[in-house]
């Protein structure tokens, strides 16, 4: 193929992110990690299975950055895994000490490739991304409003008991427990969701797509989600490797957009070759637009943090 997409970490996330990348024919596949044989196994083990989905991808499994280069796209999503009763502040040290490592190598062997941030706490491992690659801002991407905004569909079709391919719904700001769904961007076939259920379902649903994460973990109790994570980088790469030019909810670096500067959060953005080609302002309504400024100032509190521990 003439597309290659690099997977840093071999983990669930990782790992179900090179399988669908593979399955979907969109490129040719290398998955890092430092445990040895690990990305090996789990790469020879996608290979086989090639014969029965039939698709021709190549996918390597490696312990080194030199097989990497020259990809396109780079999704990380190495780091530790958030654990029952951790917030996404606890994360950020170990955290960010890996990134920088994993960027810095990316940038050695990848220098034109388009980053697709999913470690944890997301808002600030996009500026550690950013930081240690030296990329233009368009070309670093966090992967959190694509995923945000499933939850959010699902949920919706869920309560309504409606094909999940008639929902939309938009989640701007942080990821994490700040982040803000937006009801009346949120569609059933084009009808706003205002329209057919009750504020306090509405409400209710807002609450559980905010803690979707974190259910998961205490349903699961040893780990985090991984599917729907997955899928969401993907969607975002095939975006970026095919020019689709699609609308998605990103984390970007914004410049005063929004009245936000300086900060990686969650907004409208069009994806194309070039990463991000263009923020998308919506007009919002004041609480709305408080919302995304207390968001806003979460991740603010991140980066801070971030600046601490150098």
């Amino acid at each position: 193929m003439d597309k290659k997409v690099t997977v840093v970490g071999a983990g669930n996330v990782g790992a179900t992110a090179a399988q669908r990348l593979a399955e979907k024919a969109l490129c040719d596949v290398v998955l890092v990690d430092i445990v040895e044989g690990v990305p090996q196994g789990k790469a020879l083990d996608l290979t086989q299975a090639s014969a029965i989905e039939k698709h021709d991808a190549q996918i390597v499994g490696t312990n080194s950055y030199e097989e990497t280069a020259g990809s396109d796209v780079v999704i990380i999503t190495a780091g530790i895994p958030r654990k029952p009763g951790m917030s996404r502040d606890d994360l950020v040290s170990t955290n960010a000490g890996i990134m920088k490592s994993v960027t810095e190598q990316i940038a050695k062997y990848s220098p034109d490739a388009i980053l697709i941030i999913v470690s944890n706490p997301l808002d600030a491992m996009c500026h550690v991304a950013y930081e240690a690659s030296g990329f233009p801002k368009n070309r670093v991407i966090g992967m959190a409003g694509v995923l945000d905004s499933a939850r959010f569909r699902a949920f919706i079709a869920m309560e309504l008991d409606v094909s999940i391919e008639n929902t939309h719904a938009f989640v701007l700001g942080g990821h994490g427990d700040t982040m803000v769904p937006l009801p009346r961007f949120s569609t059933v076939a084009g009808i706003p969701i205002t329209e057919l259920m009750s504020q306090e379902r509405i409400d209710s649903l807002v609450d559980r797509t905010a803690n979707g994460g974190a259910e998961i973990v205490g349903l699961l109790k040893t780990g985090s989600a991984f599917y729907a994570p997955a899928s969401s980088a993907v969607e975002m790469a095939k975006s970026i490797l095919f020019d689709k030019k699609q609308i998605l909810p990103c984390a970007a670096y914004l410049e005063g957009e929004y009245g936000i500067s300086d900060l990686f959060i969650g907004v409208p953005v069009k994806l194309g070759k070039n990463g991000v080609e263009q923020v998308i302002e919506i007009t919002l309504k004041d609480d709305e637009m408080a919302k995304l400024q207390e968001s806003a100032a979460a991740v603010q509190d991140l980066k801070t943090t971030l600046a601490k521990l150098k």
